[in-house]
């Protein structure tokens, strides 16, 4: 027996939303897919937080911080990423989620879809022309970062768990690792 699935569009599964077929549902396109999304254990919750109001407090109004909002990319993907650095640009948004081309960076906390946000994810923000991804592994308290596209692939990426890293869209601004990866105890 053969499988085959259904693949959804951008333009379909928006209409199944507008239609709330989904209602409560958390879900995200990828590659035309519907994937259920796990619900947030307190670690990934506390940290993605504090991860977004650091980011705010640095860029100001530079940029606007979206967190768990989705993003809408041309293969017939939307996800939601934990956090996405985008342009500010207002209520361009009352008409459309952040384009790749308004999209800075997008942050992953991973614990239980670690796997997911170094496959699927990664190659679909890659595919997209997402500039750079971070997937910060709350297993092991590491940053991964991924640059440098070149035919729908990041060739770099690095891993850090100290120390600063600057992000590619913004060269004067310095993000201290430890403040993504683990808070110090207070």
């Amino acid at each position: 027996m053969t499988v085959t699935t259904y693949k959804w569009t951008i333009e379909r599964y928006h209409r199944a939303i507008e239609a709330g077929i989904f209602d409560d549902q958390p879900i995200e396109l990828l590659h035309g897919d519907l994937i259920v999304m796990p619900p947030e254990r307190e670690p990934h919750a506390y940290y993605n937080t504090e991860a977004a109001d650091y980011l705010r407090t640095l860029l100001g109004e530079r940029a606007k911080i979206r967190d768990a909002k989705p993003i809408t990319l041309p293969n017939d993907s939307e996800p939601a990423p934990d956090v996405a650095i985008v342009k500010p640009l207002g209520e361009v948004y009352l008409e459309h989620h952040p384009y790749p081309e308004d999209i800075f960076w997008i942050i992953e906390f991973s614990q239980s879809t670690l796997n997911k946000d170094l496959g699927d994810k990664k190659d679909i923000y890659a595919e997209a022309g997402i500039a750079e991804y971070w997937v910060v592994n709350l297993n092991n308290s590491q940053l991964l970062v991924f640059r440098d596209l070149k035919n729908g692939q990041y060739t770099t990426e690095l891993t850090l768990t100290t120390g600063t890293i600057v992000p590619l869209a913004f060269a004067d601004v310095s993000i201290q690792v430890n403040r993504l990866v683990g808070f110090p105890k207070r």
